[in-house]
């Protein structure tokens, strides 16, 4: 059995390679949308610290909402433990703790991030060039992941590896999807609007879920999006999918350790609200709600799985 620091190390680095990709998406979404909506920024780039949980943190250190200081914060500021530069420096920590336990190419796709993204955000981007740091961050994330799937043997390493990574999308398109009736809708009366239908998509785009969405769908709107991104098991990153996913690694490392624990039946209790229910059963109970109970859940698996492999022991 696996050394439970060791578990905890490739579980993080997962998490963390993630959150950064997802920060690169908010602020892209974050971007299109004023330049459609001028008027509104301030209340885009809140929607954009909110969908990454940070708000509170930027309001420790910021007056107000700028997107310049909002793009900085997300993308380069030490004292925000979620901006890039963190968690990729926390994901290279991590990876160089469990060194032994990665692939050559995996170890070095992860260091290659760090050292471009460190070269890259030793400054304030400018407007000029935030596109292509963007685009950076997502082109060496899918580096990571291309050589993770292409030279990993499929074992516990593995499996705690993509254990992080779903556990981390799951409780990133959750947000975003929260934070759209909360924060992005400027009131009631907009809803089914176009500035409505615009907010839904950059949704989409935050989940890069844009174009499947539409080579799937004729029409557009808030159901047909919520029920996309909740419960469409052929998109990767649903809920429902990082569900199936999560089930699945969980049951590997049992059949591995030959015990089943209990992170195991709280999976199964929230990929069974998520694969056996519809769109208007979720609507008509609150969309809110059901994100929420799904934040909660999710977090509490997540320090369910932290006790049940020892991370810390």
């Amino acid at each position: 059995m696996m050394l439970g620091k060791t578990a905890g190390g490739l579980f993080w680095m997962c998490r963390y390679l993630e959150r950064s990709a997802s920060n690169a998406r908010l602020i892209e979404a974050g971007s299109r949308m004023t330049m459609t909506r001028a008027a509104a920024e301030d209340a885009e780039w809140a929607s954009v610290l909110e969908s990454a949980n940070v708000r509170h943190l930027y309001a420790e250190r910021h007056e107000s909402i700028d997107r310049a200081a909002v793009i900085d914060f997300l993308l380069r500021d030490k004292t925000n433990p979620s901006s890039v530069m963190s968690v990729v420096e926390a994901a290279r920590n991590n990876a160089r703790m469990v060194r032994v336990a990665l692939t050559r190419e995996v170890w070095e796709a992860v260091n290659d991030t760090w050292m471009k993204l460190k070269d890259a955000l030793a400054r304030q981007v400018s407007e000029k060039e935030l596109p292509n740091v963007l685009e950076l961050i997502r082109q060496q994330s899918a580096q990571v992941r291309g050589a993770l799937h292409g030279t990993m043997l499929r074992n516990d390493i593995f499996n705690f590896c993509r254990i992080g990574t779903f556990l981390e999308r799951t409780d990133n398109v959750a947000r975003i999807l929260d934070v759209k009736y909360y924060v992005l809708l400027p009131s009631v009366s907009m809803v089914g609007s176009t500035i409505d239908n615009y907010q839904w998509e950059a949704i989409l785009r935050s989940a890069a879920a844009e174009r499947s969405f539409a080579w799937l769908n004729k029409e557009t709107g808030p159901r047909a999006i919520a029920e996309f991104l909740i419960l469409d098991q052929r998109l990767p990153r649903s809920l429902a999918f990082c569900y199936i996913n999560l089930a699945r690694n969980l049951g590997y490392l049992e059949a591995d350790y030959g015990e089943t624990r209990p992170c195991m039946a709280m999976c199964h209790e929230t990929l069974g609200r998520l694969t056996r229910t519809d769109i208007e059963t979720i609507l008509q109970g609150g969309l809110h709600e059901f994100i929420q109970s799904i934040v909660q859940a999710n977090n509490a698996l997540g320090l369910q799985i932290e006790k049940d492999y020892r991370f810390y022991a």
